[in-house]
């Protein structure tokens, strides 16, 4: 049953989606000038020329938009890989030990990460793995596990095994159990930790500098060189191309962070 929105709750969305679209704004205009300067309320000039940039193949921001989806997609399924047998440990039972490794997974958010960043280079050089796509991929799993473990051992928490036991005694064999009952009734959580892995790894510069060498290119490390370098437009052009890729990911799984469907445990998609 759907219950409609009062006047009030779309007042509050219509609100939050300028508080969303607002911070863009000069964003955009930045994109389209060539000179801008205080106090002109608008550019003095306007210029395709950060745009052309941007889609000239040469200048390789395909690429690195290409590597860090390529990056990011392949984080959050050894994530999903990680967090949900470790999240089904977590969130189902309980052992001798259990504070000291809730503890360790959340260490990578209390301990900086260049800390920890510079260790694992060492081993990575030893290993043949800096400089590599595959070492990028995985130093991003050490700042993006602990969110999907903890994710799925809070949707883990609330899971009701009976249901396993009931499919079981019916016949059904263990992969059936996995794509007919548990993926259902978790599929909503896994879809917002999945949200999260991925703005996580798609957004990560200094582990990927670092980890990558400058070898692997990525929005985020061609963003900040020109950031730094003093180019507003082209600087703008490219944040707006970092940005809506993370955008489009939320609001295609917007409906998942509402709640509603985890109502339902995760079976209102099976009827």
């Amino acid at each position: 049953m759907k219950i409609r929105s009062s006047p009030s709750h779309i007042i509050v969305r219509i609100l939050l989606v300028v508080a969303v679209i607002l911070p863009f704004i000069p964003l955009v205009i930045w994109s389209f000038s060539l000179r801008w300067f205080f106090p002109a309320v608008l550019p003095t000039e306007w210029s395709l020329r950060p745009w052309q940039f941007v889609f000239d193949p040469s200048n390789r921001v395909w690429l690195a938009m290409w590597n860090s989806f390529l990056i990011a997609i392949s984080v959050t399924l050894l994530s999903i890989l990680i967090g949900i047998p470790a999240g089904r440990a977590m969130g189902l039972h309980k052992f001798r030990g259990k504070g000291i490794v809730e503890f360790l997974i959340l260490a990578p958010t209390i301990v900086p990460a260049l800390a920890s960043a510079m260790g694992i280079h060492i081993m990575f050089i030893r290993y043949q793995l800096a400089d590599t796509v595959l070492g990028v991929v995985l130093v991003h799993l050490i700042p993006v596990t602990p969110y999907m473990v903890l994710i799925m051992s809070s949707v883990f928490a609330n899971y009701n095994v009976e249901f396993e036991a009931q499919a079981r005694s019916l016949g059904a064999r263990p992969w059936q159990v996995f794509r007919f009952i548990m993926l259902p009734t978790i599929f909503p959580g896994l879809v917002v930790g999945s949200l999260f892995s991925f703005i996580i790894s798609w957004s990560q510069y200094i582990l990927t500098l670092l980890i990558g060498g400058g070898q692997v290119q990525t929005l985020p490390v061609m963003l900040f060189s020109f950031a730094t370098s003093g180019d507003n437009g082209i600087t703008a052009a490219l944040s707006l191309v970092f940005i809506a890729p993370a955008v489009l990911f939320l609001f295609l799984t917007s409906r998942y962070l509402t709640g509603e469907d985890a109502a339902l445990g995760g079976f209102g998609s099976m009827k």
